[in-house]
């Protein structure tokens, strides 16, 4: 079962069109964007992909959202104006937090790296999904959406426009919007942070459409003209083999529980990285390097000294 209004279904035609005029204009000088023939086949072969390959979950979701639903608190009506201003507050910040947990524990950073294995930022990036994600069972953390008493095809409209939205987010065509805008929406510019493996900008602006809640639980970073974004993996894959993007990860906790499994808690729970004798890159180890080496004097102050 799916809700009768699917907007992403709906926009489907409208991101293809927006990916070929991207791809026109930037090759006719108009606009700032970078395609790769490879790169941009596989985004959009995940993207066509993951919609097959969610169909099944997606049915199963739906009906625990109906079954939780039976046992709700309240009874919400979709027809209510505050509901749904209600639901698009609860719902990103919903989406926040499984943002987050995506890029903080190797288990569902398993299912969401294929969105950032491009090394390009474009339209096209934003069709590079999973092929997981129902699996990695991320759909549950909105299932208190429906306990509290919205309708499960409200919660499930609700998700879609957010999905839309965040699709022309990934280009490099527009700078910075509005003071006001960016300071209370996720934009190009923000999400563009998002998408960089400087270790300035690594897991950080993990907005859906409001980037409010970075402010608010301090994962805010903004995008700064003297430190240009570098797009793709800490370490990069080298290929565009769609099964490799989608499952490399996977194979590589496989890997790692095989070879030492009294450490499997780490190996799925801990952050992306994380090896028992802290020899692996993650996230917090390469800030701190990061930061260390801005302490160290430039070279023209060493010569003075």
């Amino acid at each position: 079962m799916k809700a009768a209004f699917d907007p992403v279904t709906l926009a489907t035609p409208f991101f293809i069109l927006t990916v070929i005029l991207e791809i026109v204009l930037a090759r006719f000088g108009k606009l700032d964007a970078r395609y790769e023939t490879k790169d941009t086949a596989t985004s959009l072969t995940m993207g066509l992909l993951s919609s097959l390959s969610g169909l099944p979950v997606a049915g199963i979701s739906f009906a625990a959202a109906m079954w939780i639903y039976q046992h709700r608190f309240f009874t919400i009506p979709m027809t209510a104006v505050w509901a749904w201003v209600a639901v698009f507050f609860l719902e990103d910040l919903t989406y926040y937090w499984f943002h987050r947990l995506s890029h903080e524990r190797r288990f569902w950073w398993a299912s969401h790296v294929n969105h950032h294995s491009s090394q390009h930022y474009n339209l096209s990036t934003a069709l590079r999904q999973t092929w997981t994600g129902g699996v990695a069972g991320t759909w549950l953390l909105w299932l208190p959406l429906s306990l509290l008493g919205f309708p499960p095809a409200m919660v499930a409209i609700q998700k879609g426009i957010s999905l839309v939205y965040q699709y022309w987010i990934h280009t490099e065509a527009i700078r910075r919007m509005p003071r006001w805008f960016e300071a209370v929406f996720n934009t190009p510019s923000h999400h563009r942070v998002h998408h960089a493996r400087n270790p300035r900008y690594l897991d950080r602006n993990y907005a859906g459409i409001l980037i409010i809640w970075d402010r608010m639980f301090g994962s805010f970073q903004p995008e700064l003209d003297e430190e240009a974004c570098r797009y793709g993996l800490v370490h990069n894959l080298g290929t565009f083999n769609v099964i490799r993007v989608a499952f490399h990860e996977w194979i590589g906790i496989a890997q790692d529980i095989v070879r030492s499994p009294r450490h499997i808690l780490g190996w799925l729970f801990g952050p992306p990285g994380w090896s028992p004798d802290g020899s692996r890159d993650t996230s917090a180890s390469l800030k701190a390097a990061w930061a260390e080496r801005q302490k160290a004097p430039a070279p023209a102050e060493r010569e003075a000294a």
